[in-house]
């Protein structure tokens, strides 16, 4: 196995046609993961992938699984928590399986049955789904899993935290015990370090940064505002940035009203969220991607199902619930070697939530302040202290007093 980084693809046993793909679609140098994962993904070998989001996962599986599907009979099966990233999946999958003639299916809710069964008799080599709608077709016996030789959980930690564990543990009952399994996660709890000993035979583990890490290059800031200064400061933030912003809400309902107020700014916004249509999702997606939209307004279940380069600027709006959804939601922007800015809003009240997300990521996000606003401080707990103290809250030019800043990105529009 050479390891030679001068070699880009080569010499990471990848088949003469594959690189021929890559080379074609212009992928130089194999991240990270990719380097450590495929090498022994190719041969067959069980793989833990620990690695941050936006760190080129799908190749690293899905060259494997596609090789070793051209060598072997059977049939390849990739789970995934959410619709979006079943069918980005299955679009960078594409640029590979057509070299074979390999046929692929996206098994999601909120699409036909009928259609979805009418691809299913084509019988695609590749089954890119997820958890709950492949149990509706196993249960009524349009598919059948007893042939599957190349099993990938994607983002594995996603799906327990969505409440899939136990459709996960009756799908993987359903597959043949002599499989190979490759889970990648970008954080790794009790439940999965409990499958992989399970499920998975001697897995090799490919750890690329600890877990809970942030992409390198994605410069981080926190504003401390009361929620009824929010969206005045969001109009001056969009004001100094001229890329593509991806923007967290913690709920359905707060993605709806921040769409109507960018809309009144006269900025061209979209929302993704579970109260919209599949249709209305794709929609907004490819609109984002295309620049139709410079705005796309998401709640978590987007974090991990957007996969668009060239995003300048992550806002969390709302701190996420859940802490290590930050990691997942600031990973949209500086992916694939990219600088990237993640800018969030937190009220007074949030220090200790701002503290925990500051241990999931072992570092310190500064506090920044704006003049359009009134200035806070966090009203109680380590984070206030901090951002009076170690912040210059005291000094009206303290050190992250603000400072207008030019886009180096220039994406999307203005």
């Amino acid at each position: 196995m050479n390891n030679n980084t001068n070699d880009g693809f080569y010499g990471l046993g990848i088949a003469p046609g594959i690189l021929g793909v890559l080379e074609k679609l212009g992928f130089k140098e194999p991240t990270p993961i990719q380097r450590k994962a495929i090498p022994f993904a190719v041969e067959g070998k069980d793989i833990v992938g620990i690695a941050q989001t936006g760190t080129g996962k799908t190749i690293a599986f899905g060259i494997p699984l596609i090789q070793r599907l051209a060598q072997l009979k059977g049939r390849g099966l990739v789970l995934v928590p959410t619709r979006e990233l079943a069918i980005q999946v299955d679009e960078t999958l594409k640029k590979f399986t057509h070299i074979f003639s390999m046929e692929t299916v996206v098994l999601i809710g909120g699409e036909s049955m009928t259609l979805q069964v009418m691809q299913l008799r084509k019988n695609p080599r590749i089954l890119v789904a997820t958890p709950g709608r492949l149990i509706d077709h196993v249960g009524q016996h349009r598919v059948r899993l007893d042939d599957v030789h190349t099993l990938v959980l994607d983002e594995a930690d996603r799906m327990l935290d969505m409440g899939f564990a136990p459709q996960i543990e009756r799908i993987l009952k359903l597959i043949p015990k002599d499989r190979q399994t490759m889970l990648f996660s970008a954080t790794m709890p009790a439940k999965i370090t409990s499958i992989a000993a399970a499920h998975m035979k001697l897995p090799v583990r490919t750890e690329i940064a600890p877990q809970g890490t942030t992409a390198e290059g994605i410069s981080q800031e926190i504003f401390v505002v009361q929620k009824e200064h929010k969206s005045k400061l969001l109009g001056k933030l969009l004001e100094q940035y001229s890329g593509s912003v991806l923007l967290f809400t913690r709920t359905k309902r707060g993605a709806r009203k921040v769409t109507e107020t960018l809309k009144k700014m006269r900025q061209h916004a979209a929302e993704i969220h579970a109260d919209r249509s599949l249709n209305q999702r794709k929609e907004a997606l490819e609109g984002f991607k295309s620049g139709r939209f410079r705005v796309l307004v998401a709640t978590d279940i987007a974090a991990r199902g957007i996969d668009v380069t060239g995003i300048e600027l992550v806002i969390n709006y709302d701190l996420p619930d859940d802490p290590e959804n930050y990691v997942h939601r600031i990973g949209r922007t500086g992916r694939a070697g990219r600088a990237g800015h993640a800018i969030s809003l937190a009220t007074p009240d949030q220090g200790s939530d701002v503290k925990s997300i500051e241990k999931i990521i072992r570092k310190n996000i500064p506090i920044s302040k704006h003049p359009s606003v009134p200035d806070e401080i966090f009203s109680y707990g380590p984070s206030a202290a901090r951002s009076s103290q170690e912040h210059g809250r005291g000094n009206p030019r303290g050190r992250n007093s603000f400072k207008p800043r030019r886009s180096s990105h220039g994406h999307g529009r203005n």
